[in-house]
C-alpha cells in the first residue's frame, strides 16, 4: 500500500509543475492563466505568448506524463510484490490530476491532454500514436483543439479493446483505467463541449492575440 501512495504523491507532484505558467512568466512576463481562455495549457500559450513558448510547453507537459510512468515502472521493478499494472495506472491518473489541479499553482491548471499523451505513448505507443494522429486530423478539419482532444480521449478506451497491451499494464482493470482517463479529459473540456454544441467554440489560430 505504501508504494501505491508514494507513486500517487510523486506523480501528482510532477503533474503539478505547471509548464505553461513558468514558461509564460519567463518568456512574456505574465501568467498565461490571466490571458485568453485562462487555461494553463499549450493552446492558450500559443494564443497569448507565441509558437515557440507553446511548443516548449507542449513538450514539457508530455514529458511530465512520460516521467511519471517511468518512475512507476522503475518502482514496480524494484519492489517485486506490488501490482505493476496498478502502479502504472495510479501514476497515470495522478499525474493528469496534478496537471489539472496543481498544488504549486493554486489548483488551477490545464486540461491534461498533452500529459495524457505522454502517458499513452509510454504505456502503449501504438494507441498513443493512433490517438495523436486522430486528434490532429480532427483539429485540422474543425480547427478546434478541444474537438480533437475530446474525441481522441474517447477513442482511447475503444482502442484498448482491439490493440494488444504492453506487459506492464495487462490486467483486468485496463479498460476501466482507459475510461477513467477519457472521462478526466472530457470533464476538463466540459465548457468546450458546451461551446462546440452551441457553435461558439474558439477556432485554432497560430497568431497570438
Amino acid at each position: 500500500m505504501a508504494c501505491y501512495i508514494m507513486i500517487a504523491i510523486i506523480a501528482y507532484a510532477i503533474g503539478s509543475i505547471s509548464s505553461s505558467v513558468i514558461i509564460s512568466k519567463k518568456m512574456a512576463g505574465f501568467d498565461v492563466r490571466e490571458k485568453g481562455s485562462g487555461n494553463a495549457g499549450s493552446t492558450n500559450v500559443l494564443r497569448s505568448v507565441g509558437k515557440g513558448a507553446a511548443a516548449l510547453t507542449l513538450i514539457c507537459d508530455i514529458l511530465k506524463g512520460i516521467v511519471a510512468i517511468l518512475i512507476a515502472m522503475i518502482l514496480g521493478w524494484i519492489v517485486k510484490e506490488v501490482d505493476k499494472a496498478l502502479l502504472v495506472q495510479i501514476a497515470a491518473i495522478a499525474v493528469v490530476i496534478g496537471h489539472t489541479f496543481p498544488i504549486f499553482f493554486g489548483f488551477k491548471g490545464g486540461k491534461g491532454v498533452a500529459t495524457s499523451l505522454g502517458v499513452l505513448l509510454l504505456i502503449n505507443w501504438q494507441i498513443g500514436l493512433i490517438c495523436l494522429v486522430f486528434a490532429l486530423v480532427i483539429m485540422a478539419l474543425t480547427r478546434m483543439v478541444s474537438a480533437g482532444s475530446v474525441l481522441a480521449a474517447i477513442l482511447f478506451p475503444v482502442l484498448t479493446l482491439f490493440i494488444g497491451q504492453d506487459h506492464f499494464i495487462v490486467d483486468g482493470n485496463y479498460f476501466v483505467f482507459s475510461v477513467i482517463m477519457a472521462l478526466i479529459v472530457a470533464f476538463n473540456h466540459r465548457t468546450n463541449i458546451s461551446r462546440i454544441l452551441s457553435g461558439t467554440e474558439n477556432k485554432l489560430s497560430f497568431h497570438k492575440k
